[in-house]
């Protein structure tokens, strides 16, 4: 490139020139620049700060107490505890008055934009007290709202977009239920099915390809389907299950609805440092409510919920965590210190918590109900000598068990050991093992609470969902024994019915009550018994090879059961059976995944409404029978159509074929010399049968 040389002198004469003047370094009025900033600065224009640098990591807190100038120091340790979790916070600013008052407002620069976007996403309308909320903008937003044009022109009208109809599927005029099947694909993605439980046979309603990565999963109510991807969460739902929300996760391998479907929980057990690991939803939104950072080992789910979803509680060492919705602050701003905290539970129908704390020297062991947001500890029962709990909540929240696992027998100053404290400590050793049941009557005043001792192992237990009896599966591994108790209003829970070695380890109820699958899975080799809990009567007594699931509908009807690839890759799908344990269909899959009935959700009928359609229950016997007639005949009528069809087209297609045959006669005739052969076929076969004999082998024995 040819470049202009520019004189460090005026124009003029050479000897005019003084060494001793100062160079002259400007361009003249003429000259024209034409080499490029990339050219000339090609390694520091990378470096060129942009406009907004510095301004878009800034953010405005407002909303801030004002305090005087003593107090500043711990207004400044709280806001910055705050906001300091969403970055590095490089400079920080909190103007004041002439006599030192904080005037509301407060300035943070973050190192990096990203931090300031996430402060303002995450932490906007954060409700520091009674009073207080912030509200937290980018410095940016202020001039991009001062230059709002005074001509101000109304929107122009949307066209109205209808919502899908997300519960379509319950106004099906015969109640038909759905169901939700993952078939392997070559040990790639699973494909998966939605099918309708129609009679006489299921039809397919949805059949994608590699519909998900790994899983699928139904919410608490039906209404969504999710499929867990690379980049995240997927939930789909409507009548051709159109996506509804995705949200953004890499690695989720766990997740939770709340029960009224309002909010989801995703969880990356093993998302990198700088990733989010567990994270809360708004599901119609699809807005990110919070993100946290659970330590050490913890359950699934590690937030449990309340029944209205207006709580969600965390068990740390020695807290209980509770929060609410929608701000997803801590309740009172502080958490609720049990110190030896072990498991916790809420109740299915109340805001209540149930938990447990082991025994810490001379204090004993207890259980405690405790209700929320009052914090009000509305029962407190003690226990000795124990070894684990298991909370379980019967589906009503009419009643809940504790199941106590306690040593049996105690031995004192048996033995003393040196500690590190250089004392001699008496130690305490423990033989054989009791369980204990300890019901509360949480309906009934103050709470009342019966105990019930088994002193045999126990293997499972599970309370009716709608009733007042429960079961237990107890007894040494060779001689298994299933007993069922009813508890009553002020009585004790009473033996209904012991049966004696029975070959299950698991116990599946009907959503409905009553009815009862006793199932021995995995070691046990799938052996199934069903059960009428009224009477007793065992309606069947069969089996299905290496079961690994057991799922009953949500009517109560029917039951599936099935065996994934996970436990085998032999003998993969699911059997279908009716409540009394008639088996209706069995359907074998290859690389069969996973069997899951589509929730439903709860009646709108009262529990009087209930009552009377049990009660009067032989007066519909008979319109349910005459449509089951129906559908039978009609399924008849249009397996005689289609029968039918399939002959006519048959008879049509053999028509064609002789009418070939005969036009290509003359040709064939033509071809073997006009001998007809067809003729000697027929001739061949009118004329008798002939047989053939002919020598094979001959061997000989001798007799020793």
């Amino acid at each position: 490139m040819a470049k202009k040389r520019v004189p460090l002198w005026p124009p003029g004469d050479e000897s005019s020139k003084n060494p001793d003047d100062e160079p002259n370094f400007s361009d003249p009025d003429d000259f024209d620049d034409d080499i490029p900033d990339e050219e000339l600065l090609e390694d520091l224009l990378p470096q060129k700060p942009s406009e907004t640098e510095g301004v878009d990591s800034i953010i405005v807190i407002d909303g801030v107490p004002k305090v005087e100038p003593k107090r500043l120091e711990k207004l400044q340790s709280v806001i910055e505890k705050i906001y300091g979790k969403f970055g590095t916070i490089v400079s920080k600013s909190y103007p004041q008055d002439s006599n030192g008052m904080t005037i509301g407002y407060v300035f943070f620069e973050y190192s990096d934009p990203t931090s300031a976007l996430n402060a303002v996403k995450q932490a906007n309308n954060y409700k520091i007290d009674k009073v207080h909320t912030f509200k937290v903008n980018l410095f940016s937003d202020f001039k991009k709202y001062e230059n709002i044009p005074e001509d101000w022109k109304p929107p122009e009208p949307q066209r109205f977009q209808p919502f899908t109809d997300l519960h379509n599927y319950l106004l099906d005029p015969d109640a038909y239920d759905q169901f939700c099947i993952a078939v392997g694909s070559n040990g790639g993605a699973p494909n998966v099915q939605i099918w309708q439980n129609c009679q006489p046979e299921p039809v397919c309603v949805e059949d994608r390809a590699r519909w998900t990565d790994t899983y699928v999963k139904w919410s608490p109510l039906g209404t969504y389907l999710a499929t867990f991807h690379k980049l995240g969460v997927a939930l789909w739902g409507g009548s051709n299950f159109t996506q509804q929300m995705r949200f953004l996760q890499r690695g989720v391998e766990c997740i939770d609805f709340s029960p009224n479907e309002r909010y989801l929980v995703t969880y990356s057990p093993r998302a990198e440092a700088d990733e989010k690991r567990l994270v809360m939803w708004d599901i119609l939104t699809g807005q990110e409510k919070r993100s946290f950072l659970p330590e050490g080992p913890n359950v699934w789910p590690i937030f449990r919920w309340s029944h209205n979803d207006k709580y969600v509680a965390y068990m740390g060492e020695d807290v209980l965590s509770v929060y609410e919705t929608p701000s997803f602050g801590l309740l009172d701003k502080k958490s609720i210190k049990i110190p030896g905290i072990r498991d916790f539970s809420w109740s299915p129908t109340d805001n209540i918590i149930a938990f447990w704390v082991p025994e810490d020297k001379d204090v004993p062991a207890r259980v405690t109900l405790m209700e929320i947001p009052s914090r009000n500890e509305i029962r407190k029962n003690n226990i000795f000598n124990v070894a684990d709990c298991k909370i379980f909540w019967q589906k009503s929240g009419d009643y809940l068990c504790v199941k106590v696992d306690r040593f049996a027998k105690k031995k004192e100053k048996t033995e003393q050991k040196y500690t590190e404290s250089c004392k001699f400590q008496t130690l305490q050793h423990f033989q054989g093992m009791s369980y204990n049941f300890e019901i509360f009557h949480m309906r009934e005043k103050l709470t009342p609470v019966d105990s019930l001792e088994i002193k045999e192992p126990i293997h499972a237990f599970a309370w009716e969902p709608v009733g007042n009896k429960f079961a237990i599966i107890h007894g040494e591994t060779s001689s298994v024994n299933v007993s069922f108790y009813e508890v009553r209003c002020g009585h004790r829970p009473t033996l209904l019915k012991k049966l004696e070695k029975k070959a299950c380890n698991h116990l599946f109820w009907s959503p409905s009550g009553q009815f009862i699958v006793l199932a021995g899975l995995t070691t046990m080799s799938g052996a199934l018994e069903f059960i009428d809990t009224n009477d007793f009567t065992i309606m069947n007594l069969t089996d299905h090879y290496q079961t690994s699931d057991v799922e009953w509908d949500p009517t109560g009807r029917y039951v599936v059961t099935s065996v994934a690839s996970w436990k085998t890759s032999v003998d993969n799908g699911y059997w279908l059976w009716t409540f009394q344990g008639r088996i209706l269909k069995r359907v074998n899959l290859h690389q069969f995944h996973q069997f899951m009935w589509r929730p439903r959700p709860p009646t709108l009928l009262t529990p009087e409404q209930i009552k009377d359609i049990k009660k009067n229950l032989k007066k519909y016997s008979a319109q349910f029978e005459s449509k089951d007639r129906l559908r039978l005949t009609r399924a008849s009528k249009e397996l005689i159509e289609k029968r039918c069809a399939l002959m006519k087209e048959f008879e049509s297609y053999r028509a064609d074929c002789i009418e070939r045959w005969n036009k290509q006669k003359k040709r064939r005739m033509e071809l073997r010399q006009n001998i007809d052969t067809d003729e000697l076929d027929s001739d061949t076969k009118n004329m008798d049968e002939e047989v053939v004999e002919f020598f094979v082998k001959e061997e000989t024995f001798e007799e020793k």
